[in-house]
């Protein structure tokens, strides 16, 4: 009986110190550190000379709302469709770095329109699509984690005031996509239609670069870009990307600041 009842302490012993090491293997992969890695368009990628220069990718602000346990790598080139992006082999680039929980952010569209530009252009149904799942498959056979995203809408309001689409079918495969593959999907056309539609036709102009000649050093000319993201706006489309991921409750989130 007594050898029993030692067996049993032991036994007991013995199972506590491996929910230990498991409740601490557990804790080290909740904080383990991560790469966020950005594939797309010019609305995303990171600009030149961000001290001077009004225009910002919306990932490239992205890091202030991360914690230190992650690193974001933004690969986004300014004309780069899904197609240009595969064929200039930038995705292989990432692919090859990717690593065990880290996380692809995925958005193209814009340049995958370019029906003048047989290397860039993409049927929404056929190529785009197959690229989009291409990026979902070899990400997630590195047991990494895509994440889609619709495309950010351009500044097009009518004579009447009212935002007009500029993007076609593809935010809709995308959204397709997502479905059919279970991928987490940041809507961002929809997201950033009612940022625009809530700064107004004339106010919204603050999100993009629009300046008089002699207004700002960088563009002596001035500026009219409906497409491209000044400092707020690219702020504010980072901000609705964080908050989207955490109103979805998606791993990502812990990473977040508070």
């Amino acid at each position: 009986m007594k050898i029993y009842k030692i067996c049993l302490i032991a036994c007991f012993i013995v199972l506590q110190s491996c929910k230990k090491s498991e409740e601490t293997k557990s804790e080290n992969k909740e904080t383990s550190h991560i790469t966020i890695y950005g594939i797309g368009d010019s609305t995303m990628a990171d600009k030149k000379n961000p001290e001077t220069n009004p225009e910002h990718g919306w990932m490239q602000v992205l890091p202030t709302f991360f914690n230190d346990n992650v690193t974001i790598e933004n690969h986004a080139v300014n004309g780069r469709s899904s197609r240009s992006f595969i064929g200039e082999k930038r995705w292989e680039k990432v692919y090859t770095k990717l690593k065990e929980g880290d996380y692809v952010v995925i958005e193209f569209g814009h340049n995958d329109q370019k029906f003048k530009s047989p290397d860039r252009y993409t049927n929404p149904y056929t190529g785009y699509r197959h690229n989009l799942i291409k990026f979902v498959e070899e990400t997630r056979k590195k047991g990494a984690h895509p994440i889609l995203l619709t495309s950010i809408v351009r500044r097009n309001f009518n004579e009447y005031g009212t935002l007009i689409d500029t993007h076609g079918n593809y935010p809709l495969v995308v959204r397709l996509v997502a479905q059919e593959y279970n991928v987490p999907l940041v809507d961002l056309q929809y997201l950033t239609e009612v940022l625009e539609e809530s700064y107004g036709v004339e106010d919204s102009e603050k999100l993009h670069l629009h300046f008089e000649p002699g207004e700002v050093d960088y563009y002596p000319n001035g500026k009219s870009d409906d497409t491209h993201l000044s400092k707020l706006g690219a702020t504010e489309v980072s901000k609705l990307f964080v908050q989207d991921i955490k109103s979805k409750n998606l791993p990502l989130a812990k990473y977040i600041k508070e």
